[in-house]
């Protein structure tokens, strides 16, 4: 399934899975959403009208569902220190779909014809030392396809979908997106496409199957990741505006930052490094933006990078929120990512990133596709490092990365990861 130019011009952002506010979020029974921070000594909002729906960040965190324009009361509730309306969230249009190259039938002839991302990474030369073996990689997005030959390393009863606050059981990939992004952290080979990690266990953390979510359904899925035990959890959801544009005037946009702090270092102590995508906005993350998830603590941010090694032309940059490239598909610029007649060594489609898609394969390109090859290799440093904290994790692969100049790149941090160089680190 190859996407055709049109498509791609159109929507690059969405195969990033770029989030946009779409409103506040409600609960199932119509019910206003929020977020309450609270002094985690026995905060009591049931008294002043609300329904907790979840505790996050070991209780310093309230998911409660109320009235209408109540956040002025669920600010004075006994033990809130702050409040904020949970915000929905959608995705962009998923792109549209045409007939594709040719794909071959073996696993290894498809790395050496199609899979330049791994190729540029030394991916099979480094999976000589670890596979993923005994690790867990959790995939926070649109859901993963059980039933893809390349994917039977699902965990289906870790697995799970998390709609209006609760976890529920897992259901699929309606979208395609998580799919995208599981096969390249962990596919298996087993039919077509071999990921970073192929011996990893994958557990899907649906938040946005069905093109919604919200907020607080996300802090949900990042902590039910690090409850199942995931070693690394992708999180290919990026998510930047102005702060003017961003919520109701009387919210302070600061909180909604600030509210997610909590959850990343609960993961962290719970032994998980969470891996999030820079996002497509061809944008200096620096230039006063609000900006999730990179640049929380626990969180390792990733921009994108073509197979020659540039910065992609949608890739968002920052200096404190990229830690590392990875290749995400393109080149530097539109004309050469997206031209079939380009003079480059991988025209288009093929220099976007092929990988696992319900029903079968597919190119997309995107911070979103970067950000799982560096899922992929924490997996591989947690198997040959079992004891490693994330931050041990985040400072392997980033000494193992190459082609930046110096270790605070604005554009791909401590350079563009290698997974050999990583994992020889080990021996």
């Amino acid at each position: 399934m190859q996407l055709d130019r049109r498509s791609v011009l159109k929507g690059i952002g969405a195969a990033g899975a770029t989030l946009l506010v779409s409103g506040v979020a409600s609960a199932s029974d119509g019910q206003a959403r929020y977020i309450a921070q609270t002094n985690n000594r026995g905060a009591d909002v049931e008294s002043a009208g609300f329904e907790v729906l979840n505790e996050l960040g070991d209780g310093t965190l309230l998911l409660v569902k109320g009235p209408e324009d109540a956040v002025d009361n669920l600010k004075d509730a006994h033990g809130v220190t702050a409040a904020v309306r949970d915000l929905k969230l959608e995705l962009e249009p998923v792109l549209e779909e045409s007939d594709s190259p040719e794909i071959p039938d073996d696993p290894d002839d498809v790395y050496d014809e199609l899979l330049w991302d791994k190729q540029i990474q030394d991916v099979r030369e480094a999976q000589a030392h670890a596979t993923g073996e005994g690790t867990t990689v959790a995939i926070i997005d649109t859901g993963v396809d059980e039933n893809h030959p390349d994917l039977k390393n699902l965990d289906d009863e870790a697995s799970a979908a998390i709609i209006d606050g609760d976890i529920t059981s897992h259901k699929g990939d309606p979208d395609g997106h998580g799919t995208h992004v599981a096969g390249t952290v962990a596919a298996t080979g087993d039919e077509v496409m071999t990921g970073t990690a192929p011996d990893a266990t994958i557990v899907s953390v649906d938040v946005l199957g069905y093109g919604t979510g919200s907020f607080g359904d996300i802090m949900v899925g990042m902590e039910h990741a690090a409850d199942v035990g995931a070693d690394a959890a992708n999180i290919s959801l990026g998510f930047m505006t102005a702060p003017q544009e961003f919520a109701e005037s009387e919210d302070n946009v600061g909180m909604y930052r600030r509210i997610f702090e909590p959850v990343a270092n609960y993961g962290q102590r719970k032994g998980t490094l969470y891996v999030g995508s820079a996002g497509n906005d061809e944008t200096d993350l620096q230039g006063g933006w609000l900006r999730l998830w990179n640049g929380l603590s626990g969180v390792i941010g990733v921009s994108a990078t073509g197979p020659n090694d540039k910065l992609s032309f949608y890739s968002n940059w920052g200096r404190n929120d990229v830690d590392v490239g990875a290749p995400g598909g393109g080149y530097e610029t539109e004309q050469k990512s997206l031209d079939p007649e380009a003079n480059v060594e991988w025209p288009y489609p093929l220099n976007l990133v092929f990988s696992t898609y319900p029903g079968g394969y597919n190119w997309l390109a995107g911070t979103s596709m970067a950000a799982p090859q560096v899922t992929g290799l924490a997996a591989l440093v947690r198997e040959l490092d079992s004891g490693a904290n994330p931050q041990q994790v985040l400072q392997a692969i980033r000494q193992g990365a190459e082609v930046a100049d110096n270790r605070g790149d604005s554009e791909l941090g401590a350079g563009r990861v290698n997974a050999l160089q990583v994992v020889e680190r080990f021996d």
